[in-house]
C-alpha cells in the first residue's frame, strides 16, 4: 500500500478514471471529504490535492481523523461528490 503520499496519489488517480468513466473531470467535484488516520499528515494530502483540482476555485472540503479504516494498512480515504450537467 505504501506510504501516505502514494496512498493518497493513488486516491486521486481512482477518483479520476470514476470522473472519466462517467465524462466528468475534478472541476465538477463539489465536495471532498478526508478521513486520515493521522491529521497531522494533512499537508501532504493537500499537496496532492492540489496537482488535481482547481486551487482558485476548490471544492467544499472537510477532513476528519479517525482511529483506523477498514483496512490496517490504509491511511486514509476520499469521498468525492461531483454534479454534471
Amino acid at each position: 500500500m505504501g506510504d501516505l503520499a502514494l496512498q493518497t496519489k493513488q486516491v486521486f488517480e481512482n477518483i479520476r478514471i470514476a470522473l472519466e468513466a462517467s465524462e466528468l473531470n475534478f472541476h465538477d467535484v463539489v465536495k471532498l471529504t478526508f478521513f486520515l488516520t493521522d491529521f497531522s499528515q494533512m499537508p501532504v494530502v493537500r499537496d496532492i490535492r492540489d496537482q488535481y483540482i482547481n486551487t482558485m476555485n476548490p471544492p467544499a472540503s472537510s477532513a476528519v481523523e479517525v482511529r483506523k479504516l477498514i483496512k490496517d494498512e490504509l491511511l486514509i480515504e476520499v469521498e468525492a461528490i461531483a454534479v454534471g450537467n
